[in-house]
């Protein structure tokens, strides 16, 4: 199958100017930080170095760079170039599932370095997308894409990421959005318990509550501890050695060991077309949509089912538009990592 591309805004790729560059690139997660060391070659990013660190064991992200330039015995890039889990305004974010603040100008003071990029983590995935190649996406619903239509991004992971890419007339622009915390919605009296066992604990309850790592065990306490499903004695056992009750949940599913985890992720699944059909529905994402993040190349088999795509779809009257949409995995882990370096290269 031919692969599919996506033609970025990158104004810097052509530059003489931008051969050669070296640049840190960060991916900032609830739960690792990815850094990697990349040179431009060639209108590429090549990887030359890279490691991964505990972000919660840090009391800043600069503490995280300095180790990594220290242990690696590398010079000072070009320029530094952050992807990170929260809304990014004026070269500022304050980080949503870390105690973190991040300042381009202080970072550049800290770090002795002349240029550091701060973006979305989700737009830095978009961008990520100029290093296509095999291996790099499935295809879950090939569709009828418009390759001039707008593109969708939704990641679960340990919180909930969606962006955008609209079409300009030329390229695509990638941004970022904040639509993961936009509020829940139930659709049945199941879910309306759901929602208010959920409210109960929460407050609010977005769809990040529902759609990530920590939604997985939301929506398997629920079935627990409200609807009494049974949890067998190795099950809990389980919970109590091995903690991220969230992967095992999801690994015993697909291994159908446990109706009650095998009925959360199948929720899970629901829920998770649902706000896939709002975004794309929000966006006119004719262009496609991508799942990404932490959790969908994890549950590849139970997206490829009938269910996910049969939940796409629903609408009251967009239907035929969304049987069209294309909707592709993200397989490549680096995929952020990989969009902040094209983007601290070549994205100005």
């Amino acid at each position: 199958m031919e692969l599919m591309r996506f033609p970025l805004y990158l104004p810097g790729l052509k530059a003489a100017g931008n051969n050669g560059i070296s640049v840190i690139a960060a991916d900032i997660g609830g739960t690792k930080t990815n850094l990697g060391w990349f040179v431009s070659e060639d209108q590429k990013m090549i990887l030359k170095d890279e490691a991964t660190y505990p972000s919660k064991d840090y009391n800043s992200f600069s503490d995280i760079i300095k180790d990594f330039i220290k242990n690696y015995n590398l010079e000072l890039p070009d320029a530094i170039s952050i992807g990170v889990a929260g809304p990014v305004i004026d070269g500022k974010c304050i980080t949503t599932n870390l105690p973190w603040s991040l300042d381009v100008t202080l970072l550049k003071n800290e770090l002795r370095v002349n240029r550091v990029e701060l973006i979305n983590d989700l737009e830095a995935t978009a961008y990520g997308l100029a290093e296509v190649n095999d291996g790099y996406l499935a295809t879950i619903h090939k569709g009828n894409p418009n390759m001039h239509g707008n593109v969708a991004i939704l990641a679960p992971g340990t919180g909930l990421g969606e962006a955008g890419l609209f079409w300009d007339g030329e390229a695509l622009r990638p941004f970022a959005t904040e639509g993961g915390h936009s509020e829940f919605s139930p659709r049945n009296k199941t879910e309306v318990e759901f929602y208010e066992y959920l409210n109960s604990i929460y407050g609010i309850v977005s769809w990040e509550t529902v759609i990530s790592g920590p939604g997985i065990f939301n929506i398997y306490r629920f079935l627990r501890d409200v609807k009494k499903h049974p949890e067998p004695a190795w099950l809990t056992q389980k919970f109590e050695e091995e903690g991220d009750p969230s992967a095992i949940i999801s690994h015993t599913a697909m291994r159908e060991l446990d109706p009650t985890c095998s009925l959360a992720m199948e929720m899970f699944v629901e829920f998770m077309a649902r706000e896939a059909t709002n975004l794309v529905l929000k966006l006119k994402a004719t262009g496609g949509l991508l799942l990404g993040g932490g959790i969908p190349p994890k549950i590849y088999n139970l997206l490829n089912k009938d269910k996910f795509h049969q939940n796409f779809i629903v609408s009251d009257k967009m239907e035929h538009l969304l049987k069209d949409i294309p909707i592709y995995l993200i397989l490549n882990s680096k995929t952020a990592l990989m969009g902040a370096a094209y983007y601290g290269a070549f994205g100005k």
